[in-house]
């Protein structure tokens, strides 16, 4: 479960122009080279494969720095700030590191006890706070034990646990400022002050990732289609719980919304993938990288923020 990936709404920071296209280079994938337009919705924001090697874009350029220290980190909706997870312990405790990137400075912010462990930034949509999912290993296994909620403006964490979780459960936010979590053959929606649960999407398929599975306006859920269908993708209304569209396409996996009527998925592609722009058709409209099947078997993840207007 390696995905840090978060697209998210929010009032943003002016950015350094992007030329009409550019292609990135991204250190340590193989020579992957993400391709960049102006007027582009989202914006690659840091990639990195596997905890191994987290890469961080600079605040206003295209620069991709090395975070040797950190294990996963996201920037905010906004570009003002990032949360890290470090790779190690500090004092028998995890931390998230917050940095505002108005003025450089950062607050190590303690989340759980060793050997809990807090990690999987999403951030919500107001970039006032941060979920982490808590996990410990039994028996070997992982297991999800509840969530930690960072409010990154006061500097403080709360941990919330909640029992009967599946080990696969993980913890991101609805646009209306609860969390979201695989349930079962559905979804689960908690209440992030206290874990309570307010809503159950029993049978709306699971989760494609940890990152924003709902699209930038709220009106849209994408989820892993039940096995009852053929198609791969579902459409689920948030409203209601219902699916009300399949897509017929088959990727390797999703990471969010690109813009009220296209994901960013990755699909198989002549004996390697390519990272695309995928339409409700189940239609490849824009290739954005292709990846070397060894970069993606590496456990590449990538995570982006939303441009301004988008």
């Amino acid at each position: 479960m390696i995905a840090h990936l978060v697209i998210a709404l929010s009032m943003t920071l002016s950015a350094t122009a992007v030329p009409a296209r550019a292609d990135l280079a991204l250190p340590g994938t193989g020579g992957v080279k993400y391709r960049e337009k102006a007027g582009d919705p989202v914006r690659l924001a840091a990639y990195g494969l596997g905890t191994r090697r987290t890469h961080l874009r600079s605040a206003t350029g295209n620069a991709f720095i090395w975070e040797k220290s950190l294990s996963e980190v996201s920037v905010s909706p906004g570009n003002r700030w990032t949360a890290g997870v470090p790779a190690a312990y500090r004092s028998g405790y995890d931390h998230l590191v917050v940095t505002d990137r108005t003025t450089g400075r950062s607050s190590s912010i303690r989340t759980v006890k060793q050997p809990m462990t807090a990690s999987y930034v999403s951030w919500s949509r107001d970039a006032r706070r941060v979920a982490l999912t808590v996990e410990r290993k039994v028996s070997g296994k992982w297991r999800v034990l509840g969530f930690t909620v960072v409010d990154v403006v006061s500097k403080t964490a709360r941990t919330v646990r909640i029992s009967g979780l599946s080990a696969e459960a993980g913890f991101w936010w609805s646009p209306d400022g609860n969390l979201v979590s695989r349930h079962g053959g559905g979804l689960r929606v908690h209440r992030a002050s206290d874990g309570a649960v307010l809503r159950t999407y029993a049978g709306a398929g699971l989760p494609t990732g940890p990152e924003d599975s709902f699209s930038p306006s709220g009106r849209r859920l994408v989820t892993w289609c039940p096995s009852r269908f053929q198609e791969h993708l579902c459409l689920v209304d948030p409203a209601t719980g219902r699916i009300a569209r399949r897509v017929a396409a088959r990727p390797e996996a999703v990471f969010g919304w690109w813009d009220e009527s296209h994901l960013v998925a990755v699909m198989a592609h002549r004996g390697a993938y390519r990272l695309s722009v995928l339409d409700l058709g189940g239609r490849v409209t824009r290739v954005l990288a292709g990846l070397p099947a060894r970069t993606w078997a590496a456990d590449l993840w990538l995570s982006f923020t939303r441009t301004p207007g988008s």
